[in-house]
């Protein structure tokens, strides 16, 4: 099973590792992308500090993300599951985790980036700021660059397994499954349950909509979960205590998708 992440907007900061390794990082097919888009954030993030803050869509109280990203050849690195904080990566907890079950997660998961294209959580990387809506100068929309890159690479990534895709929408955009990839690809919306006036409504929740995939992510990595195809998959979240509701496979070429309901949202 190959899971799909965002990553966060906000990053630890960097470790006292040896500096970037390109071509140590998971998909080495990558690699080539990758140092264009390095080259280009750092020359944008050395230049008009001014220019750098509008293109990286930075608020004031961030401008010094820019010097970071000007220093990323030479910081220092730490796993990518490190560096990536906030609301889903806290409810993963992988820090917390068995030695066995972080070593799944380094197998089964890849987060997507705007800078490295995707990334295994083992992965050394240096902090840094740049989403994948970004439009760098020199290579437009990340989301588009990528888009070629990715649709080599990560068919053979998946493997014959499940792809669990929990991806925002702007991460999503980057690469897609298709054909027979696609009808084993289960896509994931989060949907708050309660009673009003004796009536059940449901609505899609933000915060907690990332709270609810870390802790799915955690629960099938801490059971050893191996699911063969996307009922499988579905079977065992249940089993795990999940609420999914699913129609089951979707049309032909199309992912199936699933509504984890939660009532205890936090």
């Amino acid at each position: 099973m190959l899971v799909l992440l965002p990553p966060s907007e906000g990053k630890a900061a960097g470790g006292e590792g040896a500096p970037l390794a390109l071509g140590g990082l998971s998909l080495p097919g990558l690699t080539a992308a990758r140092e264009r888009v390095l080259d280009e954030l750092v020359t944008l993030c050395g230049g008009d500090e001014e220019k750098a803050r509008e293109v990286l869509g930075l608020s004031e109280g961030l401008r010094g993300e820019i010097a970071k990203n000007a220093a990323l050849r030479e910081a220092g690195t730490r796993p990518a599951g490190e560096i990536y904080t906030g609301v889903l990566y806290d409810a993963l907890g992988l820090a917390t985790l068995d030695a066995a079950a972080r070593e799944r997660a380094a197998r089964s998961l890849l987060v997507f980036s705007g800078l490295w294209g995707a990334l295994g959580t083992a992965d050394r990387i240096p902090s840094y700021r740049c989403a994948m809506g970004v439009k760098l100068p020199g290579l437009g929309a990340l989301g588009a660059y990528w888009r070629p890159f990715m649709a080599e690479v990560l068919p053979g990534a998946a493997g014959e397994g499940p792809v669990l895709d929990l991806r925002s929408a702007a991460y999503a955009a980057a690469w897609k499954p298709k054909g027979a990839l696609a009808e084993r690809t289960l896509t994931v919306r989060v949907l708050h349950a309660r009673t009003v006036g004796g009536v059940e409504k449901r609505s899609v929740v933000s915060h907690f909509n990332k709270a609810t995939k870390g802790r799915l992510v955690r629960d099938l990595l801490a059971h050893d979960v191996r699911p063969a195809s996307p009922a499988e998959l579905v079977t065992a979240l249940r089993d795990l205590g999940h609420t999914v509701e699913t129609k089951g496979p979707g049309a032909k070429g199309r992912p199936w998708a699933l509504d984890i309901v939660v009532r205890d949202v936090r």
